[in-house]
């Protein structure tokens, strides 16, 4: 199933957010999105995945979703967005609840999302009981367990310190390795953006638009080998050299606000 950003322009009231946005994200692709503080990366995203109408164009998805995908677009959120009050467990069961699975497929799903993401004997703990990377896996947990084509993921390893976020990092190579799921990811980190992403978008300064779109000519195991080293820092640095200026003047803004 692939998804297609179709001339998305968006606004809020007088302000210009994002002006003839497109690229296609094709099935098994991961898309990062990147660019200065303010482009509109996250309104982009909340309009791929239907959060949000756009003021013009659209997104729209074609083709078929996987085999017992029993939703084709979901979310993983920077604040992980976990029910406090639930388990794990129940916090990955959440989104099954009105799906008509019987009991012991839901339990089927469930327990495989647990094992998929290092959980299985957690299932019991609440979230209160976890350090952030170990919540972050509930949130990813949740969104397999719809076996989604695509997730949408919205700055997921910000809040985290880098010896975690590194641990994520395998832990999304691993879950993408097989092709059957794509991703749309959005970053400030160009490091997470070269080792998961199979292109790059680059959005201009606000109003976001597609400056360039860099595709990254590794695939991610080779990436993760100490002989990719150089070429990873050239592509970041590749990736900065788009942004920098206008990265400098969007912080200079927002200090003079």
């Amino acid at each position: 199933m692939d998804l297609i950003a179709d001339h998305i322009s968006h606004r809020f009231g007088a302000l210009d957010v994002l002006d003839d946005v497109s690229f296609t994200v094709r099935a098994g692709e991961v898309v990062a999105i990147v660019g200065p503080s303010g482009c509109g990366k996250s309104t982009l995203l909340s309009i791929l995945g239907g959060l949000l109408r756009p003021s013009k164009g659209g997104a729209e998805l074609r083709g078929a979703p996987p085999a017992g995908s029993l939703n084709p677009l979901t979310f993983v959120f920077q604040d992980f967005a976990l029910l406090p009050w639930n388990t794990v467990e129940e916090n990955v069961a959440f989104p099954l609840l009105h799906t008509g699975l019987g009991a012991g497929e839901r339990r089927a799903v469930i327990d495989d999302a647990l094992r998929r993401t290092g959980l299985t004997d957690f299932r019991a703990a609440y979230p209160k009981q976890l350090s952030g990377g170990m919540r972050q896996r509930v949130g990813i947990a949740r969104a397999l367990a719809v076996r989604p084509a695509i997730l949408l993921m919205d700055e997921p390893l910000s809040a985290l310190d880098s010896q975690t976020r590194e641990l994520l990092m395998e832990d999304f190579v691993g879950l993408l390795a097989d092709g059957a799921m794509g991703a749309v990811y959005v970053t400030h980190n160009l490091e997470e953006a070269v080792r998961l992403a199979d292109r790059v978008v680059v959005l201009s300064r606000r109003p976001g638009r597609i400056r360039e779109i860099v595709t990254i000519p590794m695939t991610r195991a080779q990436r993760g080998t100490a002989d990719a080293r150089g070429a990873m820092a050239a592509l970041q640095g590749e990736l900065w050299s788009l942004i920098r200026k206008e990265a400098i003047d969007a912080e200079r803004e927002v200090q003079h606000a």
